[in-house]
C-alpha cells in the first residue's frame, strides 16, 4: 500500500527542507496559511504503513557544526556521534561542510511516553505484538508501539508529553506509533496510526517549527499544529475528518486505487479552516472540503432527567443530519467519558447513570459520515430515591367527589412521600401539596369537581438529620424525582349509581400500577416476598407490553415488585429499586374502607 509522509526540518536562516524516504520524488501541494510551512510530499514505495524508525530530519550543515554538537541537539546523547557519522558516512566529525546535508534518524531521539487520564470500561493495551493485551488504568504509561484497544462500550484519555489529549472513542483501535522529542527539551514528534473507530485530539498551540502531530488512517493522514479536531473511520473503510478549532491538513494514502484514479488520489490534500471537514472514500479519493453541519438544538432538553431505567434524551430534526453522534461526560472538555454512541432519528439512548452533574455533546453527521458543530450543555439526573408508583386512579379515570383517593406504592427504605394535586401538567399552582406523608395515598375529600393532575416523589430522611435537627425544626430530607404528572378527573356522583359500585373497580384484592415509559419499550416485572429483597425466590416473572400491570388472586399481605426496561434499541435496564404493594382482601366496612385485624393485616375472606 503507498502512502504519504511528511518530514520538516528548518534550517538556522529559515529554510525548510524535507527528504523522500524511498522511491520517486513526488511534489505535493503546498500548505497554505503558513500552518504547517511550505514542503514537499515523499511518496514511499513498498514501505508497509506505520514503519516510522526509518524517518529522518534533514539538517543543513552551518559553520561551526560538528556531530557531536548535533547529537546533542537532536538526541540529547553527545555521545551518539559515531551513529551518525556512520548514517551519514562523514569522514571528519569535526569538518563538516557547510551547506551539506545530514541525516538524523528520528529513531535516535528521546522517547517520550504517554500517559493515560481517565478510562472508562474495557480497555486494554498491549505493548508489543508478543505481548498479551494488559488493561489500562487512569496515570498507566503508554510506550512508544503500544497498541491501545478500546471496548464497545469504552472510552481512554491519554495526554502526551506535549500537553496534545487525544480522546479514544468506544470500539477504536490505535496505535502510537511514534512519541520521540527533539533533544532533551525540543518538540514532540508524534505519529498516531488508527485502525478503526474515532478519535479527537485536542493539540495545544505551539511555534517550535520542528513540532508534528500526526494522525493516520488506511486512507488518510492529518497533520495538525494548535488544533481540536476528530477523525473517524467508517464501517466501509471511509475516513472523515472534521475541525473545530485552528487548522489540519489532510493527506490522501490511497490503497487499492484505479489506474485512472492513482495519479489523482496521490497529488491531493487539503488544508481544513474551522468549521469544515473532509471524507476520503475507501480507495484514497479525497473529497471537496465541506462546510460542517450547525450545532443541534439541545434547548428542550430537560435540565434534570429522572429515568432510572434508560437514560433517554430525544433531539429535534436537524436539516441535513443523517444520524447523530452523542457523548456524555464528567466533564466539559469530555476528557472522562462515560457514554457515547451514534443514532439514527435524535432518539439518545444509553444505561442509567448514576445520580450527579454530567455534560452532553450532541453532533450532526451529514451524508458523508462528518460530524457537525457539537451543542453542548450541562445534565442534572437525580433518580433516587425512585418516586412511587401509580396505583389508583388509573390515568384519566374519574372519581366521586368526597370519596376519591390517590394511591401509590410503598418504596422500602424511604421515610415519606409527598404527594402534588394541581389544575396543570407544569404544577405552576398546585392546589394540594402534602410534603410529609408517612403512606402514599392522599384522600380527595376537599376537591371540587374538574380535571386535575398528580404527582408523586419519594423522601428518605438524611443521615445524622435527626441527631442534628434543632427545636421546632423540621427534620431533613432528600427528595427525589417526582413520577411523570397523570390525569384524573373529579366529578359528582350520579344520584343513581351506589357508592359500592363505585368502589368495585379498586377492590384491594386487585393490584393496579401504572408507570411511565417511552414509545415502544416494554418491561419485565417481578414479584417476591416482602422479606425477599433480593428477590432470591421471585414469585412471578411476566413480560409486559404496556406500563401497566394489573394482578388478581394474590394472598393478602405484602409483596416487592421490580421493574426492568426493555427499550426496542436492544437496551436492558437494570432492575428498578424494589416498590412495596399491599393486597387486600376486598372486604370493606360500611364506609368502604378495607377491614383489617387486630395485627393490622388485612381480613382474607373465609
Amino acid at each position: 500500500m503507498a502512502f504519504w509522509r511528511f518530514d520538516l526540518a528548518m534550517t538556522k536562516n529559515g529554510t525548510c527542507t524535507t527528504r523522500r524516504l524511498r522511491g520517486a520524488l513526488h511534489t505535493a501541494a503546498a500548505l497554505a496559511l503558513g500552518l504547517l510551512g511550505s514542503f514537499e510530499g515523499a511518496h514511499a514505495q513498498g514501505q508497509p504503513p506505520g514503519q516510522l524508525q526509518d524517518d529522518e530530519i534533514a539538517h543543513t550543515v552551518q559553520d561551526g557544526d560538528t556531530l557531536e554538537a548535533l547529537a546533542r541537539e537532536y538526541l540529547a546523547a553527545p555521545q551518539q556521534w559515531p551513529l551518525l557519522q556512520a548514517r551519514n558516512k562523514v569522514p571528519d566529525p569535526r569538518r563538516l561542510k557547510p551547506g551539506s546535508v545530514l541525516w538524523i534518524p528520528v529513531r535516535l531521539q528521546p522517547a517520550e511516553p504517554a500517559t493515560v487520564e481517565f478510562v472508562h470500561g474495557a480497555v486494554t493495551a498491549q505493548a508489543t505484538p508478543t505481548q498479551p493485551p494488559a488493561p489500562l488504568s487512569a496515570g498507566s504509561k503508554l510506550e512508544e508501539g503500544t497498541a491501545v484497544h478500546v471496548g464497545p462500550e469504552a472510552f481512554v484519555a491519554v495526554k502526551l508529553a506535549d500537553g496534545t489529549v487525544v480522546r479514544v472513542q468506544a470500539g477504536s483501535e490505535l496505535n502510537l506509533r511514534q512519541l520521540r522529542r527533539r533533544g532533551r527539551a525540543g518538540s514532540l514528534q508524534s505519529v498516531l496510526e488508527m485502525r478503526s473507530g474515532t478519535v479527537e485530539s485536542t493539540v495545544p498551540p505551539n511555534a517550535e517549527a520542528f513540532r508534528r502531530f500526526e494522525l493516520r488512517t488506511p486512507q488518510a493522514v492529518t497533520s495538525v499544529r494548535g488544533t481540536r479536531f476528530d477523525v473517524s473511520m467508517g464501517e466501509s473503510g471511509q475516513t472523515t475528518a472534521s475541525v473545530l478549532s485552528g487548522s489540519v491538513a489532510v493527506q490522501s494514502r490511497p490503497g487499492v486505487a484505479t489506474a485512472s484514479h492513482t495519479a489523482a488520489a496521490e497529488g491531493r490534500s487539503s488544508l481544513l479552516a474551522p468549521g469544515q471537514g473532509v471524507a476520503v472514500a475507501p480507495d484514497g479519493t479525497l473529497g471537496e472540503p465541506r462546510p460542517l453541519l450547525p450545532a443541534p438544538d439541545t434547548s428542550g432538553i430537560p435540565a434534570m432527567l429522572s429515568d432510572a431505567g434508560i437514560l433517554a434524551i430525544d433531539m429535534p430534526p436537524l436539516a441535513g443530519a443523517a444520524r447523530y453522534a452523542a457523548q456524555v461526560a464528567l466533564d466539559p472538555e469530555f476528557t472522562r467519558v462515560l457514554r457515547s454512541g451514534s443514532f439514527s432519528g435524535g432518539q439518545l439512548r444509553w444505561k442509567a447513570l448514576d445520580d450527579g452533574r454530567y455534560y452532553l455533546s450532541v453532533r450532526g453527521l451529514d451524508d458523508a459520515g462528518i460530524p457537525g458543530l457539537p451543542a453542548v450543555r450541562a445534565l442534572q439526573i437525580k433518580t433516587r430515591p425512585v418516586a412511587p408508583l401509580y396505583q389508583q386512579p388509573a390515568p384519566g379515570a374519574v372519581v366521586a367527589t368526597s370519596a376519591g383517593e390517590l394511591r401509590c406504592t410503598q418504596v422500602p427504605g424511604v421515610a415519606w412521600y409527598r404527594l402534588q394535586v394541581a389544575r396543570d401538567a407544569q404544577f405552576a399552582q398546585p392546589v394540594l401539596d402534602v410534603p410529609r406523608l408517612t403512606e402514599c395515598r392522599l384522600p380527595l375529600s376537599t376537591l371540587p369537581p374538574g380535571n386535575y393532575f398528580w404527582r408523586a416523589a419519594s423522601l428518605l430522611r438524611l443521615p445524622h438529620a435527626a441527631a442534628n435537627k434543632q427545636p421546632g425544626q423540621e427534620e431533613q430530607a432528600d427528595q427525589g424525582p417526582f413520577a411523570p404528572p397523570q390525569p384524573f378527573t373529579v366529578a359528582d356522583r350520579p344520584a343513581a349509581l351506589a357508592a359500592q359500585s363505585l368502589q368495585t373497580q379498586d377492590g384491594d384484592a386487585t393490584v393496579r400500577l401504572h408507570w411511565p415509559a417511552q414509545g415502544g419499550q416494554r418491561f419485565r416485572l417481578q414479584l417476591a416476598a416482602v422479606a425477599d429483597v433480593g428477590f432470591d425466590n421471585v414469585m412471578q416473572d411476566t413480560l409486559l407490553d404496556e406500563p401497566a400491570w394489573t394482578a388478581s388472586g394474590l394472598a393478602p399481605g405484602a409483596y416487592l415488585v421490580r421493574i426492568q426496561v426493555l427499550d426496542p434499541t436492544g437496551l436492558e435496564s437494570d432492575f428498578s429499586p424494589p416498590r412495596q404493594i399491599e393486597v387486600g382482601s376486598g372486604i370493606r366496612t360500611g364506609s368502604g374502607l378495607p377491614v383489617s385485624t387486630s395485627s393490622g393485616r388485612p381480613l382474607e375472606r373465609p
